[in-house]
């Protein structure tokens, strides 16, 4: 394990600065930085080096782009210098708040830069800027203001759920053949374009959003092949998407609305296949910006609600979000405020009560208004989730959200994220919940996130993250069905596989479901079809002992006999 040198003008044993640390190091070694406010500009030359946030400090990422950041690490740059420079080597950044008044904050060259959960707050300069075949690893942060948010120039990486707001000029410039790779990323409130691609430039774009820009969304200029999916780009002062002459690339299942028209604009003289590409118009909003949907899938969807077995509560709860949105759809057409759009739910309540039949029901209402693009209802647990070493478990959640994009993820069984397997220390559900408190806020637009569990157990869940629950929109309660709904339940069942029940048989079914206790482990609608199943083999061994081939009546009919003996046994 490397040395690790620790900053602290309090603690002691420790450097009290963090340039007498520096100079210190070797190579390999982790600088470890106080809570606290400490002096930034550092210019660093071929070293390789960890500097990370005490683990007692605040983090550097709050639950959104304008969380304060009191209690965390903060290096500070005051000057034109940037705040750090890293010149050939490789420096990877943790935990850290980064600030500059007037110079970049962040300024690699011909160097690898790593940089995780960090948060950067540029003035003039840019936030993060990459040259000279420099390789860059950015996970999980927020670059805030300056005049751009990111610059590649020459060089490549990646960039990974990272949110880059409030650029007074372009958000995100990637120029010089570079070619890096910006995955669930989101491009906010840019003065100009959102994302700027010229001289070039060979990025790939994956599942990010870009919203708010002053010019395009993003514009692929001067020679420049970008590949572009699933993204989105939503209320900007100038087309959505614009292919310019003379460049190339892909446009696969990207979204754009409230853009100029048109919403993707490719020249004719460039070389760009789109596919799957959904403009305003396509998802269900008119050229003039009025939100039709599809009020005949609408009522066609609300009558599936109806027509299953009690619910009447949740039914009501269901419509009453369905009439918002509604509404709120017609008021961004009349180009009236309209909040907040989260589409996010808790299903609390014992197993077998719908709820996954409900969600289902849910995200495609949603689709139908135009609310949500329209993609799968994808059901996760926990083993879907959880991965089994630093970094897969994140890895794992962000695959699931991109597979149910435009849809809805239902987490079943959401609480046991929160629980450690076995009652060790190396559990990776902490972290499972962690990113999907991210990607609930990064994708709210795209997606829905339903999670189900028992009414307990989920006001667990949701005291394991800060901001888990304020993403939840609603709690919606699914209580147990009584021997009526059930005794319903089961007779459909019986009719949807060909069978007819005796009518004797039906008050039978009725008081053994008002007798079933109705403890922890009641399966509602589940505890209905084990004993249809029991009905299924009664009848079968009866009709073995007739001592020749029914009669198609005797194949579908389940007596009152067979009833008796099933819920016997």
């Amino acid at each position: 394990m490397s040395p690790r040198l620790q900053v602290s003008a309090t603690r002691p044993g420790s450097y009290p600065t963090l340039a007498e640390a520096l100079l210190d190091a070797a190579d390999g070694d982790t600088v470890v930085l106080s809570s606290g406010e400490h002096v930034g500009e550092l210019d660093l030359r071929g070293r390789a080096l960890v500097l990370e946030a005490d683990p007692s400090a605040t983090a550097a990422v709050g639950e959104g782009t304008d969380a304060p950041a009191e209690g965390a690490v903060r290096l500070t740059g005051r000057g034109y210098d940037p705040t750090v420079r890293v010149h050939g080597g490789r420096l990877t950044l943790r935990g850290l708040v980064l600030t500059a008044d007037e110079g970049h904050v962040l300024d690699a060259v011909d160097a690898e830069l790593v940089v995780e959960a960090c948060r950067l707050e540029a003035g003039v300069g840019a936030a993060l800027r990459a040259t000279d075949r420099s390789r860059l690893i950015v996970t999980g942060c927020v670059l805030v203001g300056g005049a751009q948010g990111l610059v590649v120039e020459d060089s490549g990486g990646t960039v990974v759920q990272t949110t880059i707001t409030g650029s007074a000029d372009d958000g995100v410039v990637v120029r010089l053949g570079a070619d890096p790779e910006l995955r669930d990323c989101v491009v906010r409130d840019s003065g100009a374009r959102g994302v700027y691609l010229y001289q070039s430039a060979r990025p790939t774009l994956v599942s990010c959003e870009i919203t708010g820009s002053g010019g395009t969304g993003i514009a692929v200029a001067s020679g420049s092949t970008a590949v572009l999916q699933r993204c989105a780009v939503r209320g900007t002062g100038g087309v959505g998407i614009d292919f310019a002459a003379g460049t190339a690339g892909r446009v696969e299942g990207c979204r754009t609305e409230r853009t100029a028209e048109p919403g993707v604009h490719v020249d004719p003289d460039a070389d760009v296949t789109v596919v799957e590409a959904a403009t305003a118009a396509a998802a269900g909003v008119g050229s003039d910006g009025s939100a039709g949907g599809d009020p005949e899938r609408v009522e066609e969807l609300l009558a599936e609600l109806d027509a299953m077995v009690g619910l009447e509560g949740v039914k009501a709860e269901v419509r009453s979000m369905i009439d918002e949105i509604q509404v709120n759809e017609w008021r961004r057409s009349a180009g009236l405020a309209v909040g907040g759009a989260s589409h996010h739910l808790v299903f609390a309540g014992a197993p077998g009560t719908g709820k996954t039949t409900v969600g289902r029901i849910y995200g495609q209402l949603l689709a139908a208004l135009g609310a949500l693009p329209g993609g799968p209802l994808k059901e996760v647990s926990r083993r879907d989730l959880v991965g089994q070493y630093i970094g897969h478990t994140a890895e794992k959640t962000a695959a699931v959200f991109d597979e149910a994009a435009g849809g809805v993820v239902f987490l079943d069984e959401a609480y046991t994220l929160t629980r450690q397997a076995g009652g060790g220390g190396n559990d990776f559900g902490q972290e499972a919940v962690d990113m999907i408190v991210k990607l609930m806020e990064d994708r709210r637009d795209t997606l829905a996130v339903i999670a189900a569990g028992y009414t307990a157990e989920m006001i667990q869940f949701l005291e394991a993250n800060p901001g888990l629950a304020s993403r939840f929109v609603k709690t919606v309660e699914f209580e147990n069905y009584g021997p009526e709904e059930l005794t319903l339940i089961i007779t459909r069942m019986i009719s949807a596989g060909d069978y007819l029940l005796d009518d004797a048989a039906v008050p039978l079914l009725h008081d053994h479901f008002a007798g079933v206790q109705r403890g922890a482990d009641f399966g509602n609608a589940r505890e209905a079809r084990k004993l249809f199943e029991k009905l299924r083999k009664v009848q079968s061994a009866r009709l073995r002992q007739l001592g020749e081939r029914p009669t198609v009546a005797q194949l579908q009919t389940i007596t009152a006999d067979d009833v008796a003996i099933a819920v016997s046994s």
